[in-house]
Order: structure tokens, then sequence, then C-alpha cells
């Protein structure tokens, strides 16, 4: 018969045992509370856009012009009202192939109080999955043309824009917002400038970051081959 002092305590064992199941449980919850806030998202499935960068391809001249906005960014709107003519005619010359990187800052999406840098960053996607570059490039066009302050542009609205653009099966992902916090991801890759500092819009010209200064020529077409 053994001794006293060497019985088993089982009771102890078990409320260990139970201890460590319970702190891998609530590390596996914050393991996955963790990853699905830093996921990137589902990322849109086209040839239209380039899976390794996101961007949507339009055209096939050349020279490269890549271009980062936010929809609702005032500066990105003034941008496209100034750039985005002499954008277009280079692209319907055959001059350049344009990457279009449609983002949503935090700050903005949060501004609108709609998360609307966000819903339209993620219908453009919509757009080009459907239809491609060509069709979600209009759209980006539309969009821009409304000048969306406040809460910006309904889903209805943005789905019918989409419609006169070539997709008018789009609705439904506009509605989801398949690609909100894909477009949310990637805000987080935008290139910075030579001081560190990132934000929209931010302009390339085959793959070299210009400082826009309103000078189209200067920014654009005197940079290309």
């Amino acid at each position: 018969m053994a001794a006293a002092g060497n019985k088993t305590n089982w009771f102890a064992i078990w409320v260990s045992v139970a201890v460590v199941v319970v702190l891998v449980g609530v590390g596996g919850l914050v393991w996955w509370m963790n990853s699905a806030a830093t996921s990137p998202g589902t990322a849109p499935e086209s040839s239209a856009v380039e899976s390794e960068t996101g961007a949507i391809i339009v055209g096939d001249g050349p020279d490269e012009v890549e271009v980062w906005a936010d929809f609702y960014c005032p500066h990105c709107q003034d941008f496209e009202d100034q750039y985005g003519p002499a954008i277009s005619e280079l692209v319907d010359s055959g001059d350049i192939t344009l990457r279009l990187q449609p983002v949503a800052l935090s700050g903005l999406n949060a501004a609108s109080g709609t998360e609307f840098s966000a819903r339209s960053a993620s219908a453009m996607y919509c757009v080009a999955e459907e239809a491609g570059g060509e069709a979600a490039y209009e759209f980006m066009q539309a969009v821009f043309a409304e000048h969306p302050t406040g809460q910006g542009l309904t889903n209805e609205l943005m789905a019918s824009m989409a419609a006169d653009a070539g997709a008018p099966d789009a609705a439904a992902c506009i509605e989801d917002g398949t690609y909100s916090k894909f477009v949310q991801g990637q805000s987080q890759k935008l290139p910075a400038n030579d001081q560190g500092q990132a934000g929209t819009p931010t302009l390339l010209v085959n793959g070299e970051y210009v400082t826009i200064s309103g000078d189209v020529a200067a920014d654009i077409t005197d940079r290309l081959g």
C-alpha cells in the first residue's frame, strides 16, 4: 500500500489541464480576432486587375502612368479635373498603360459617416471584375464628376453608374461592399515621397514618384519615352 504522501492528486491535475485548455482557447480567440482585423479581405479576380499589386489596368501603351486616389478626397477630385483629360487622351492614343489604384483612407472613410471611401473604391473593383479596366475607368470618371461630399453617393446611384459603364450585374457586389476591406488594406501600400510621406492623390510615371505640381506636361507628358 502506497504512503499517503505519494497519492496522485487527480483533482489538481484536472484543474491544471482545464486552465491550460482555457488559456489555449483564449489565445486562439485573440489570434483569430487579430487575424480578422489585419486580413486583407477578399481580393478581386479579373484579368484587368494585377494580382500582385491590385492595380486596375487600362490600355497597353509603352509608358506607364499610375494613380492612387480616394474618391472622397477633394484633392483627388481636383486632380481628376486637371489631369484627367490629358491622361484619358494618352490612354486613347495608345501612348500609356494606366494603372489605377482606388483606396480608402481611414480618416476620409470615417468622415462621410457612410464609409463612402470604401464603398466607392470597392464598387470600382466590382466594375473591373465584371466588365474590365476600361469600364472601371469610365466608372471612376463618372464618380469623380459628381465631386462627392457629405455622405457621398448611394450604392444605388453607383450601381446605375456601373450599368452605364457596361457592368449592369455589379449591383449586388456594390451593395455588399465586397472589396471594402481590400481597398482599406491597399491604402497601407501607398507609395511615399522622399520624406516618407504618403497620401492621395499619388502619381507615378514609369514607376517614378512624381510630386504633383499642377503642370500636367511637366508631371506626365514630358516624362514619357
